[in-house]
């Protein structure tokens, strides 16, 4: 195929040349050091004075020259501040010269300059470039570090969900995207240079193959690996060098420029902490392999005198005016105010980085948190103290591998702030209360042998000093192969034309898998091929040649893969045309707008905790159910599996997948899901707090927005303009404020991602901002208020007045008014309506002011009389100080 043709910084186009020959007279590394972290802080100069510092050194008219780039890379390193350890230089200098490079230096040594030197160096070539990361949120944070130093105009970025600048000479992506590049269109790839960083997950059970995929694929590429935890890799080396013909340097070994000092310790943590704070070794990360025991030992630590009165006094005049909106926040308050700390994958973005923010400016002495540090956080540690050396790994409980275990401790000591790093690992609580009571004893015979010595308990995995000290001193895992086939990798090889089945069989035969793997894999892609062949996607011609007979979407194996079948089942929902009809149009169904909704969360990945506490409730719910009903304990046990959480549209949309997969069975690699967590929310009239509480998700607040953020991208981007009613709009636009009150971040990032030109200044250390008025967006605060009133009316309607009370007791409506008021509806009528008439908005009458509306919520009676209601007045500055409509009650009767 033919490659895009854009304009490179040396004025000749983007295109793979050859590699230039290794340059003898490039020097050998220096005695060159770095100093200090890479941050652009410390240049006093703007993003872009920066970026046209580094661009301009391209020599636009003379041919490429491996010195003379290396020379203009080191004087832009040296004008931000930034002198290069010897192993960057090394490193640098391979990649000028052409050769592939495998860096495998400790965490601290620089291998994000090393990644820049590489897109330096490929711009200067007018070759483009591809940086890739394991996880989106480290791509979206290499795409704008990268646009500051080379200019938006020459950053791109695609994700999946996300795709800015896409044409650029640098992109950022994850694995799985250059993968499918990859596959899609072999060596005519339009990629010259790839730099992939944490390399590690090469090893990967589930992902380990868009690692593998590019090196097998994508012959006249330069190869940069980088990960601070490789392990042996002369193997891979060799491996490189044989397919894409190129040296291929390996730098590694290289000593940390701050060195660890390990050490275990059977004191308790609090002790432990409290003599690492007395001895300086602060800012501490206490690493736990579980959410619940990082904030339990949060808490625990309250205890200890982490901070002076004068440095709480400094933490709370930066924390100023944020806002601590959820109930995990409001315990985050009180425990940053006492100079701790919490950070893990669960919670919300704005309080990971007011943590991370807070550390930075050398606020916080203590952080308790997961291993998530393992895949970065940029933050200050000087020590990272391992409560335990074995975690959960979905299956069973098991030891840390070496690769682990190096990837956290990596994380101690930083270039710039410390002179050294600290690993400790407290021993097993069984032991360390041992030797409390053999301490305890002293030196006494007697007392020695009386001591009853604590067990392990049951179940545990045995682990000690012995384990710690293997650890530190072994090396990382040599990586192993997890290669893999699937529908989408069948059909990207047979799309891009040529001879698909000497494409599979090298891609099959010449992979870093074992020959009997190979087989299987052999064997799986026949399977596959075959079911192409009878779903009729794939035909071949009487002289063998391979084609696809549909057009496969573009990106149709990446994020939100199912979305052409979301769009699809769309068409089932939509109401007919009149003109098409006999002059009767189909009505829409009343559940339209939510319907569409329960069709995209179906495609969209599970959020595990949601989905386990709505079971959990359904099944509780139906035990007491089948109780009341006589239902014997084996009966209720058997019916209670098919208990799950709720599935709304399940038969529907089964019927419609089995039907979409005939005819495009790469689906197959893909699984529905169909759930109900917009939906829920929205049914229920909740807030995101009310919500969390709800179901207990208060350690997975993060995961819970993440989901409801990833729905309302989808409901933008998915659902046509056309089968967007005016409910949906309205719901649509709910989400999205609902999300952004609650964080904003993760919808500021997406849209900034648009126009990446106009994000802030990355380099500025301020904490997340607070998201604009909720009144800001009247559509949206208007179905915020109908939310409102109508939770109380499904509250009214299963005569639950102590949770009334506790909503408007201090606007004076407490539960012993609700129940009155209510006793008085339910002498006239004997129910009251909950369903889609109900909350419609014919049912709400808004008079809106200037600082405060007054509304009228009318009842739904079964008479159809609507002559009773809640009336409330709604406080505009309350509301938005609160980020969710303030209702007050001030009456429940009839109008």
């Amino acid at each position: 195929m033919s490659r895009p043709a854009a304009s490179s910084p040396s004025g000749r186009p983007w295109s793979t040349s050859n590699p230039p020959s290794r340059t003898p007279s490039c020097r050998s590394a220096s005695t060159l050091q770095g100093s200090g972290p890479t941050s652009s802080t410390s240049t006093g100069r703007s993003p872009q004075t920066m970026a046209d510092l580094l661009l301009d050194r391209i020599d636009r008219t003379a041919a490429y020259d491996p010195d003379s780039v290396f020379d203009q890379f080191v004087e832009w390193a040296g004008g931000r501040g930034l002198s290069l350890y010897p192993a960057q230089e090394e490193a640098i200098i391979e990649i000028v010269s052409g050769a592939n490079l495998i860096l495998s230096t400790p965490t601290g040594t620089g291998k994000s300059l090393v990644a820049i030197g590489a897109h330096f160096a490929a711009l200067a070539q007018g070759k483009r470039t591809y940086y890739t990361a394991p996880i989106k949120a480290l791509v979206s944070e290499k795409f704008f570090a990268l646009v500051e130093i080379f200019g938006a105009e020459n950053v791109g970025m695609v994700t999946g969900d996300s795709s800015v600048n896409a044409d650029a000479p640098i992109i950022c992506c994850t694995a799985e995207i250059l993968a499918n590049l990859a596959l899609r269109h072999g060596e005519d790839a339009p990629v010259d240079q790839v730099v992939m960083d944490e390399f590690h997950f090469y090893s990967d059970p589930e992902r380990g193959w868009a690692w593998q995929v590019p090196l097998l694929t994508l012959p006249r590429v330069q190869f940069i690996l980088m990960s601070a935890t490789l392990g042996d890799v002369d193997w891979l080396a060799k491996d490189l060098t044989k397919r894409n013909s190129r040296e291929t340097a390996v730098v590694t070994g290289v000593d940390r420029p701050v060195p660890l000092h390990y050490s275990y310790v059977t004191t308790p943590v609090h002790e432990t902490v409290e003599d690492l704070l007395g001895t300086a070794q602060a800012p501490i990360y206490i690493v736990h392999f579980s959410q619940l025991a990082a904030l339990e030992r949060a808490q625990a630590l309250t205890s200890v005198k982490i901070a002076s009165r004068e440095q709480r006094d400094e933490i709370a005049e930066a924390i100023g005016d944020f806002r601590f909106t959820t109930n995990f926040g409001r315990t985050l308050s009180r425990l940053i105010r006492s100079g701790i700390g919490v950070h893990h994958a669960g919670m919300l973005p704005k309080y990971r980085r007011l943590v991370e923010q807070l550390a930075q400016q050398g606020l916080l002495k203590v952080i308790c948190g997961t291993d998530t540090l393992g895949v970065g956080i940029n933050v200050p540690i000087r020590t990272v103290l391992l409560t335990a050396l074995t975690k959960f790994d979905g299956t069973k409980m098991r030891q840390l591998s070496a690769r682990e275990f190096h990837q956290i401790a990596g994380r101690a000591g930083r270039a710039g702030y410390d002179t050294a790093g600290t690993v400790i690992v407290q021993a097993p609580e069984h032991e360390t209360e041992n030797a409390r009571l053999l301490s305890k004893a002293g030196d006494d015979p007697k007392k020695i042998k009386k001591i009853v010595r604590k067990r392990a308990p049951d179940g545990f995995v045995s682990w000690g000093e012995a384990s710690f000290q293997r650890l530190v001193a072994a090396q990382p895992e040599t990586l192993t192969s997890s290669m893999q086939i699937s529908h989408a990798m069948v059909l990207n090889v047979i799309g891009r034309g040529g001879k698909p089945f000497d494409e599979l069989r090298a891609l099959i035969e010449n992979n870093h898998e074992p020959r009997p793997r190979q087989r299987e894999l052999a064997r799986q892609a026949l399977a596959i091929y075959r079911t192409l062949r009878t779903a009729e996607i794939v035909q071949q011609s009487p002289d063998g040649a391979i084609t696809l007979t549909v057009d496969l979407q573009q990106n149709f194996a990446l994020n939100q893969p199912l979305s052409p079948f979301a769009l699809a089942v769309f068409d089932l929902l939509q109401p007919a045309d009149p003109s098409t009809s006999s002059g009767t149009a189909v009505q829409t169904s009343p559940t339209y707008a939510l319907d569409l909704i329960s069709v995209l969360e179906a495609t969209l990945d599970d959020p595990r905790p949601v989905l386990s506490a709505q079971q959990h409730m359904a099944r509780g719910e139906a035990i007491a159910a089948m109780k009341s009903e006589g239902i014997e304990y084996e009966q209720r046990m058997e019916l209670l599996e098919e208990i799950t959480w709720p599935k709304p549209l399940d038969e529907l949309l089964d019927a419609a997948f089995q039907t979409y997969r005939a005819s495009q069975p790469w689906v197959g690699d893909f699984e529905l899901s169909p759930k109900s967590v917009v939906r829920d929310l929205y049914e229920r009239a909740m807030t995101f707090n009310d919500f969390i509480g709800f179901y207990k998700l208060n350690r997975s607040e993060g995961l819970v927005l993440r989901y409801l953020s990833d729905a309302y991208k989808a409901a933008r981007q998915t659902i046509p303009d056309e089968a967007k009613t005016e409910e949906l709009l309205d719901l649509i636009e709910w989400l999205g404020e609902l999300v952004r009150q609650v964080d904003s971040s993760l919808l500021d990032e997406w849209e900034q991602l648009i126009n990446p030109a106009a994000a802030p200044d990355v380099a500025a250390p301020v904490l997340p901002p607070t998201p604009h008025h909720v009144t800001s967006n009247i559509r949206a605060f208007r179905i915020l208020v109908r939310n409102e009133l109508f939770r109380r009316v499904q509250l009214a309607a299963l005569e639950d007045y102590e949770q009334l009370g506790e909503l408007d007791a201090a606007a004076g409506f407490d539960a012993d008014a609700w129940g009155d008021a209510m006793d008085a509806y339910f002498e006239a009528h004997n129910n009251l309506g909950t369903g889609g008439d109900a909350r419609s908005s014919a049912m709400l009458i808004v008079e809106e002011g200037a600082q405060q509306w007054t509304v009228r919520q009318i009842f739904d009676d079964p008479a159809g009389d609507h002559d009773w209601g809640i009336s409330a007045t709604i406080d505009l500055a309350e509301s938005n100080e609160a980020g969710v409509a303030v209702v007050r009650v001030t009456g429940v009767g009839m109008l």
